[in-house]
């Protein structure tokens, strides 16, 4: 192992975690993690997808932890955490273990989350958790990236599709290798395409080949289930949370297209209770903090700290600027009041008012 995988690894260490009886026999296990960023100031979990691992952040760590303390973890089955064979990898247990994580391991009452992927499920689990006073964790503010939290509208592609599949997925898993994995994803998740010498493709390879990562994928993409059983139950617990919740996506992702973001967005984020905001990267693919990371840790920044701008529209004039696509309502507006709003504009403009204010830069 070397470069990019190598020092990620000597950035972090483990702690042992024993899942609940849901989860199987196995037990102890090593779970990596890693933290950055001032211990004392708020902080920021970062969670992983699907088959990646905490490395997928590598290239947001610095902007991030500049004003968070940023910490990250890899879910068993993962990365650097174990990966036993015959285990029941699940969303409700890593919820479990993520709870843990963030108020033992790292002392938390009240937590923000930013996840991608995967791990867009696992948070939302834990939303419904905390709907239910079931967890011992305040989540303050969430963000969910690329990934297919509304399976109708997804695009599984069909090495997903034949790796779910008992039937199908041990001769798949027997021919693969982690290079071939990561040259896959570099070649149509990454905008523009990723090549295996790429220090982010190839440190995918090496976090796949730790503790043979390939051999249990069968069972960790098994959460798509878990996934199409309890997405109702998690999007309408986020619908009624209070929590601020903010919706990031990179346009180019054609396994989780933009109309699963839009989807969400209408029906369960645009108007429940909470500060919400609905962002897009017009340069980013299915791995936007990897694509986009400047732009994607400023619209974090901005929106953990109250910072967006009130009218949707480009952050600046640059090509690739983020985008604020929508702001939460209470309700939609009505026909009639947004002819009268449009009347009163020109009614203003005709009077000789000024230009409106345009949209801040990245670096106000």
């Amino acid at each position: 192992m070397d470069g990019r995988a190598r020092e990620w690894l000597q950035r972090g260490s483990f702690f042992d975690w024993t899942p609940g009886a849901q989860a199987g026999a196995h037990g102890p296990l090593k779970i990596f993690h890693a933290e950055f960023g001032d211990p004392g100031a708020d902080a920021l979990v970062l969670v992983h997808g699907f088959p990646t691992s905490s490395i997928d952040w590598f290239d947001v760590i610095e902007p991030l932890s500049g004003e968070y303390r940023v910490c990250l973890l890899d879910f068993p089955g993962f990365g650097f955490s174990d990966k036993p064979r015959g285990a029941q990898y699940g969303l409700a247990p890593d919820a479990e273990l993520l709870e843990h994580y963030a108020a033992r391991v790292l002392g938390l009452s009240s937590v923000a989350v930013v996840a991608h992927d995967r791990g867009d499920s696992v948070a939302l689990e834990l939303v419904a958790r905390c709907a239910l006073g079931a967890g011992e964790l305040e989540l303050n503010h969430l963000v969910i990236t690329n990934g297919n939290v509304f399976l109708p509208l997804s695009s599984l592609t069909e090495f997903q599709r034949l790796v779910l599949n008992a039937s199908s997925a041990p001769q798949v898993l027997a021919a693969l290798t982690p290079e071939m994995l990561a040259a896959g994803m570099g070649a149509s998740t990454f905008t523009p395409p990723r090549t295996p010498d790429d220090p982010a493709i190839a440190a995918l390879a090496h976090t796949f080949a730790y503790n043979d990562g390939v051999s249990v994928l069968h069972d960790t993409i098994q959460y798509l289930v878990e996934r199409s059983t309890n997405e109702r139950k998690w999007l309408d617990a986020l619908a009624d949370s209070p929590v601020a919740t903010a919706i990031v996506w990179g346009l180019y992702d054609t396994v989780s297209p933009l109309r699963v973001a839009a989807h969400v967005w209408e029906r369960h984020v645009a108007s429940k209770r909470g500060e919400n905001e609905f962002w897009l990267l017009p340069a980013a693919n299915h791995y936007l903090q990897h694509d986009q990371p400047d732009e994607f840790a400023a619209v974090v920044l901005r929106f953990l700290q109250v910072r967006s701008p009130q009218a949707p529209g480009p952050l600046s004039a640059a090509a690739g600027a983020p985008i604020l696509l929508d702001r939460s309502r209470s309700e939609l507006p009505s026909a009639e009041s947004v002819l009268a709003a449009t009347a009163q504009l020109e009614d203003l403009q005709g009077a000789g008012a000024g230009p409106t204010r345009p949209a801040d830069g990245l670096d106000s």
